[in-house]
């Protein structure tokens, strides 16, 4: 796996580039010296987290027949301000899901997830204590 990542104009403003042909922009708050166009750095590892959950989650579903109309994952995190570096020490993930599907077969692809296949959980499982709530909209 290879990444890119060019600095644009402005302080912290840049640009990243994957493998495939999208790219993301990064920045820094107005506080820390950025523009506010882009994401932040931590920001991106927490997206990481709820779409690497999510890809799990659609795929395991699939193989249970659930039928899944809709997912949404909302993350939430704590830092240690305390320290530098400041890493995640709590991070939890709300999944709303749409769908004909069974709440057992639902808490148990998002335990398969967060706690077995997962990479970037399996990550920041090594700071942060990691939590997951989940709620089922049968409309």
């Amino acid at each position: 796996m290879k990444i890119e990542i060019n600095k644009k104009e402005g302080a912290f403003k840049m640009e990243a580039q994957g493998s495939g042909p999208f790219s993301v922009f990064v920045d820094a708050g107005e506080k820390a010296g950025g523009n506010n166009q882009g994401a932040r750095p931590m920001e991106l590892v927490l997206m990481g987290l709820g779409s690497c959950s999510a890809i799990d989650v659609i795929s395991i579903l699939k193989k249970q027949r659930q039928v899944l109309d809709d997912l949404k994952v909302q993350v939430s995190a704590k830092r240690d301000e305390e320290n530098i570096p400041a890493v995640f020490r709590q991070i939890h993930l709300q999944f709303i899901l749409k769908g004909q599907l069974e709440a057992q077969k639902v808490e148990r692809a998002l335990d398969l997830s967060i706690n077995k296949y997962c990479s970037v959980s399996k990550m920041l499982a090594k700071t942060a204590k990691i939590t997951f709530s989940y709620k089922i909209n049968t409309k």
